[in-house]
């Protein structure tokens, strides 16, 4: 089968452990697990491994805001300031929308020198969103630029708990995972993995091998705390738990976040006016208007084979990819056990090949033997 022919490749050429899901809508879903072979005596991989679902968890948290829109709780027009005063730079001019749709112009804190260290596990304090928060600043006027932001999500996160009264972690398993049937999914909220279900194991390159594709400007010589072997750095028992929260805290398995999508995309998780909403975009490049897409915490994405709708996330250790078609009667997941490796040349070309690969089958149509587009993960 091409798939797991493709899935063996990127495991090989960086991806080291790749979980692939494919329901066409016609029978079962197929399944594949494969991995590079030295990455055996940590753990087997199987297509049912939870993983950290990393920004994925952003679709989440704004099927949950829009929820509360629904219910006339929460309004898409109002400034952040009003829920969280003084906490979120410029919050008197930020909406709740701007905070769905990245363009609020707040900038990203995961690479603020005061935060590196705990992104890479050197530093093992637990922050508040209100802390991260504070290391944010605004680069961009509100509402005019896209703008990928972790702190947008961490901001939401707040205003759930505040309009709710329940601790994120409740209003997921109340609202979505119980409801779902999502047995092996949770926020994560401390350090540990929940006993009871086999876990993924994470790496990323070590420090020499991560030099490459780090951005500019990043401090020479650093690397992932943890344990080194084969040029790489075990990096599953980091504890990224106080930092993703709202932006990206999920665990899940491939095939519990397919039932989390297909649900919200065929419209059990929202009304029609919310599931319109959520899918009204902007570019993410406004030089490219035919390019990717964003919507209210949900990626329009190009494929060679059609557009589908889902979300990326990456975090030390793990990536993916996970789309449905505009119904979500179909759907389309891509785990890899890094996330900084995959962006290393030999990996990402074959990442390419196989998301498109997985895209085109799920869609119901030949697998390009070239393709000159892709998926742009956004982490």
């Amino acid at each position: 089968m091409q798939l797991a022919k493709l899935s063996q490749q990127a495991a090989d050429a960086g991806s080291l452990g790749v979980i692939v899901r494919v329901d066409g809508g016609r029978g079962p879903a197929v399944e594949i697990a494969r991995q590079a072979a030295w990455t055996k005596a940590d753990h087997i991989l199987k297509a049912n491994d939870q993983f950290r679902m990393a920004s994925n968890t952003k679709t989440l948290t704004a099927t949950l805001i829009l929820q509360l829109v629904a219910e006339r709780k929460v309004g898409l027009a109002d400034p952040v300031e009003n829920w969280l005063p003084g906490v979120v730079p410029g919050g008197e001019a930020i909406t709740i929308k701007m905070l769905l749709n990245h363009t609020s112009g707040l900038n990203d804190f995961l690479l603020h020198p005061d935060f590196l260290p705990s992104l890479l596990g050197l530093d093992r304090r637990r922050w508040t969103p209100e802390q991260l928060l504070a290391l944010t600043t605004a680069q961009n006027p509100p509402g005019e630029q896209w703008s990928y932001s972790n702190a947008n999500y961490q901001a939401l996160g707040l205003v759930l708990e505040k309009a709710t009264g329940q601790r994120l972690a409740d209003l997921i398993e109340q609202r979505i995972t119980r409801p779902l049937g999502m047995t092996h999914t949770y926020l994560a909220t401390d350090a540990g993995w929940r006993a009871g279900h086999d876990h993924a194991t994470g790496y990323e390159p070590d420090a020499e091998h991560l030099a490459p594709i780090l951005p500019p400007g990043t401090p020479e010589g650093i690397g992932f705390a943890g344990p080194e072997r084969n040029d790489h750095v075990n990096t599953t028992d980091m504890d990224v738990s106080s930092w993703t929260g709202a932006a990206g805290g999920m665990v899940s398995t491939a095939q519990d976040w397919d039932r989390f999508l297909t649900a919200l995309m065929s419209g059990r998780l929202l009304p029609p006016a919310q599931m319109k909403q959520m899918r009204t975009t902007v570019a993410q490049d406004p030089a490219d208007p035919k390019g990717d897409r964003y919507g209210l915490g949900l990626m329009e994405v190009r494929t060679p084979c059609g557009t589908v709708w889902g979300h990326t996330g990456g975090l030390p250790g793990y990536s993916s990819e996970i789309y449905t078609d505009g119904t979500g009667r179909r759907s389309v997941t891509v785990l890899n056990s890094t996330n900084f490796g995959v962006q290393l040349p030999a990996a990402a070309t074959a990442n390419k090949a196989l998301v498109n690969a997985a895209a085109c089958t799920m869609l119901g149509k030949p697998v390009p033997t070239t393709t000159t587009t892709t998926t742009t993960p956004t982490r």
